[in-house]
């Protein structure tokens, strides 16, 4: 059963991590222009497996900002892996170690707690360990590739990696938001919440971070609400 866990999360996972592949390199690149070497921009991804965050503690760091600065800023992009650790928690099987658990918060991104939620009952950690050992990779490659490029490729070039992320989001949102009803009110009413945070004067103020974290309390407090999930579904699914 670990084997077969373990071989499902790494075909999950290939395309998240040529995803994270294609936005690493952007990272790498950004990372050696703003003076950074190509082994600390490596050791960045290989030790932080956020892209927003490094993304913004790069800025920091090419700016000179303090130490301070950088904690609270990855403070607030990153707090949203708080919350999708505590409810990837309640989706591991529950006579999972917490070493495991532990292991697998480090490797919760976006994509792998995406990929883990929308799994059918409990996961084994060993579904997320198979994700994380191709999109670990893929982050830390793409990484490295980009710092040795330089600054070989144009800019729309450069652009267009920027992007593919959200891209690969997708992916891995839409196909189960096609045959869950309480996923596709999760994914519209994020767009929805989002929108607002994009378009109101007042809610423009509010930092991306604090925009993310709001939002997923407000949808997955909503969507708990509205469409809770029945705990004999759960026995079942785990029989």
């Amino acid at each position: 059963m670990e084997l077969g866990s373990f071989k499902k999360g790494l075909k999950d996972g290939v395309p998240i991590g040529l995803g994270y592949f294609a936005v690493s390199f952007t990272f790498g690149m950004m990372a050696v222009s703003g003076g950074l070497t190509t082994a600390q921009a490596v050791l960045i991804s290989l030790t932080n497996l956020t892209s927003a965050g490094q993304f913004a503690g790069l800025d920091i760091i090419i700016a000179g900002g303090s130490c301070w600065e950088m904690a609270l800023t990855q403070l607030i992009i990153n707090l949203r892996y708080c919350l999708m650790s505590f409810s990837l928690a309640q989706k591991l099987q529950r006579n999972v170690p917490w070493a495991h658990r532990f292991v697998v918060a480090f490797g919760v991104t976006d994509e792998i707690f995406g990929v883990s939620a929308s799994q059918e009952g409990r996961v084994s950690p060993y579904y997320n360990y198979g994700a994380m050992c191709v999109a670990i990779p893929g982050w830390t490659l793409g990484t490295l590739v980009g710092g040795i490029s330089g600054n070989l490729l144009p800019a729309f070039m450069v652009s267009a990696l920027s992007v593919a992320i959200y891209g690969m989001f997708l992916a891995v949102i839409i196909p189960p938001a096609k045959t869950n009803r309480a996923v596709l009110f999760v994914v519209i009413g994020a767009m929805a919440v989002s929108s607002l945070f994009a378009v109101v004067p007042v809610l423009k103020q509010v930092s991306s971070g604090f925009v993310i974290i709001i939002t997923t309390i407000l949808v997955a407090g909503a969507a708990a609400f509205f469409c809770p999930v029945e705990e004999k579904e759960e026995t079942a699914h785990e029989s």
